[in-house]
């Protein structure tokens, strides 16, 4: 194995930039939908807590082939009838989370948000369920890019279908507003889709192969289904707790909502460096042939992640007015969001290396642990949720937020020490 902060690093950027173009998509939509209404992008936010966790799990369910196709690097065409057993899966999770999409305007309503928000929902559910259903179709061709060692290629789809995202943004959020978004998003899908499965089809050994899936292998599909399931789950409910915390703040008001929005979305941005070194460094550990080597691989992971995060913060700290005022013209929206970056930041840290240690986990196929990890902080979060924001505002949550990153962190910590340990070590046979 060479230099794993080479070999990270080598796959990690990439994905970096991809996911960065990803990003920005995410951030004009933001920017364009606050400065068109404050409802628009509260309806957009709370429609987002509810697609984000569903194509988050699809997403994680095609991550879970990782460990099982790395191994194959050398040899891609030995990969192809676990690429075709993985579309199972993905058919299945892309199914019920499109069902779950549609449910959003049921959902806002049971949760008490004010009806200038929800009257903004309209074609959207429908808009962002048939997104769901195309990134199901995908099965996962850039997941098993980046196993193969060929992140490089994920590149071009990603940028490929945000060019496309944000000239529909700027042509339609001007005249029909979170409609205009549901659509631009529906499109990029379509054309990343499209792009990630040909340069899947072009690896030496799978040109002219068909990716379909044909007759189910329930072993395969099961020892598969051990991995990407629980990793799914895992990420279901990190989203979904996520996303019913813009529902609580919902509560205080169409100000507080937006200003929680934008705090969302520059979460995510500064948890980029980790999204991409994950992707790149569960494959390595999958491939480590000692404790060692998979703890190295490991460590390095955490570095980078958590050196991102921290980059990130000082921009906010330094730039922050600058940067939240991109989202919003509103100036109660923006001082609130601006005195909680450093919460913000504390956050994003804890939650970068988060998941730089769960993509190691995976990596180790071990991602279970991540799931009681998650159930553990995440559920505590989700009880303390409406009392602390009914107590201590916006602020109190957030704080809340940075407490979960740590104790989850902590308790993964734990977990990778315990199975890395069997690296090397023969894995018992999975009975059917």
């Amino acid at each position: 194995m060479s230099s794993p902060l080479r070999a990270i690093l080598s796959a990690a950027v990439p994905l970096f930039l991809s996911m960065s173009a990803g990003i920005i998509a995410q951030l004009v939509s933001t920017a364009l939908l606050g400065h068109r209404a404050t409802a628009a992008l509260a309806a957009f936010a709370l429609a987002g807590a509810v697609l984000n966790p569903v194509t988050a799990a699809v997403a994680a369910g095609l991550r879970g082939m990782t460990p099982f196709v790395a191994p194959h690097r050398e040899n891609p065409v030995e990969a192809l009838p676990i690429l075709r057993d993985a579309r199972w899966l993905t058919i299945a999770l892309g199914t019920a989370g499109a069902g779950v999409v549609l449910c959003v305007p049921l959902i806002a309503r049971a949760s008490g948000v004010p009806g200038e928000v929800t009257a903004e929902f309209g074609m959207l559910p429908p808009l962002l369920a048939l997104n769901v259903l195309l990134l199901s179709a995908g099965g996962g061709a850039n997941a098993a890019l980046i196993a193969l060692g060929r992140s490089r290629q994920v590149l071009w789809s990603s940028l490929s279908s945000t060019a496309a995202e944000v000239v529909l943004l700027v042509a339609l959020v001007p005249r029909l507003g979170v409609h205009g978004t549901g659509i631009a998003l529906v499109v990029s899908t379509a054309v990343a889709v499209t792009v990630s499965n040909v340069c899947l089809l072009r690896v030496p050994g799978l040109a002219g192969q068909p990716l379909w899936p044909g007759r189910p292998r329930s072993r395969e599909i099961l020892s598969m289904a051990r991995v990407g399931i629980p990793l799914s789950a895992t990420v279901l409910i990190k989203f979904t707790v996520l996303g019913s915390l813009t529902y609580v703040v919902a509560r205080t008001g169409a100000q507080g909502a937006a200003a929680h929005a934008i705090l969302r979305s520059l979460a995510e941005f500064l948890a980029l460096t980790a999204f991409a070194v994950g992707q790149a460094s569960a494959p390595e550990i999958a491939r480590a042939t000692s404790p060692a080597a998979a703890r190295l691989v490991n460590r390095v992971a955490l570095l980078l992640a958590a050196t991102g995060a921290v980059a990130g913060a000082l921009v906010l700290t330094f730039f922050g007015t600058f940067v939240i005022g991109l989202f919003t013209s509103d100036a109660e929206v923006l001082t609130l969001a601006f005195t909680l970056v450093p919460l913000l930041a504390l956050y994003a840290t804890a939650n970068s290396c988060g998941i730089a240690m769960s993509a190691g986990l995976t990596g180790l196929r071990r991602p279970a642990w991540g799931l009681g990890s998650a159930v553990a902080g995440y559920g505590l979060l989700a009880l303390a949720a409406a009392p602390v924001t009914a107590a201590w505002g916006l602020a109190g949550l957030w704080a809340a937020l940075a407490a979960t990153g740590v104790l989850i962190l902590v308790l993964q910590g734990g977990g990778f020490l315990r199975h890395s340990a069997r690296v090397g070590v023969p894995a018992e046979p999975v009975r059917v």
